[in-house]
């Protein structure tokens, strides 16, 4: 690998995180503290470690299950294979980063926090799986490694990780509710499973469905959580201005 390969692949893997992060970081009235945001960053970031050994173990599982005949469908095994090792284990482990670093922090004062929060360890996430996506590809010439990789991280921008962000922003969007209606265990579990449902749908769409349905769905699933997640924002905004949590 050339010498300018690695310093290009950690560029174009951080840009697009950045860009998200300055994105959602504006709609915060009341900037929290940069320290902060860049320990929830760098926990998204470190939790991709157990993340990837979780779901390589399940796969080896889900191999091992398929000797069964009830697992030897491809529909049901692609389904457990996205939905569940992948989307679900994700979005888990986001939310455990959260939970155990702001929920109890003096630094989670507004409704808004947890929304953003979550946005935040889901960049961090992201960044890593951007990276790694980069170094899938093999290249012959510098203009193609240039070309490859501006296509792949554009690509993640608007796809990959706006997901992660809007999966993690929906899910924090429920924990808001469960901190305000003091009933967090059960809007809790319904924010992992609709970010586990659209995030599992998004990845199964993309790899398993023909077209048109694997570009069509991903992008329905991408628009309508954007629609929804910028009115949640809106809404926690006014919630924000009268209550603390």
């Amino acid at each position: 690998m050339g010498y300018y390969r690695l310093p290009l692949y950690i560029i174009f893997g951080v840009l697009p995180s950045l860009v998200w992060l300055f994105y959602y970081l504006r709609k915060d009235l009341h900037p929290e503290p940069k320290k902060m945001i860049l320990k929830v960053f760098l926990y998204g970031v470190i939790i991709t470690i157990p993340t990837f050994i979780i779901q390589i173990g399940l796969s080896e599982i889900l191999k091992q299950l398929q000797s069964f005949a009830f697992f030897q469908f491809s529909l049901i095994t692609n389904v457990l294979k996205w939905f569940l090792i992948i989307a679900f284990t994700e979005e888990l482990l986001k939310y455990l980063v959260v939970r155990t670093v702001i929920f109890k922090s003096r630094e989670l004062d507004e409704p808004l926090d947890i929304m953003l929060y979550m946005v935040v360890a889901a960049l961090g996430f992201a960044t890593v799986e951007n990276i790694f996506y980069l170094f899938s590809p093999v290249y012959n010439t510098f203009d193609e490694f240039i070309k490859t990789t501006i296509t792949i991280s554009f690509v993640r921008f608007i796809g990959a990780t706006f997901l992660h962000t809007l999966c993690s922003s929906l899910l924090g969007y429920f924990l808001t509710l469960g901190h305000l209606r003091k009933n967090t265990i059960k809007l809790t579990v319904i924010g992992i499973f609709l970010a586990t449902l659209l995030h599992g749908l998004y990845d199964f769409s993309i790899i398993t469905l023909s077209q048109p349905m694997n570009f069509l769905i991903p992008i329905i699933i991408i628009l309508g959580l954007a629609v929804f997640i910028i009115y949640d924002f809106d809404e926690v905004k006014i919630i924000k201005g009268i209550c603390k949590i």
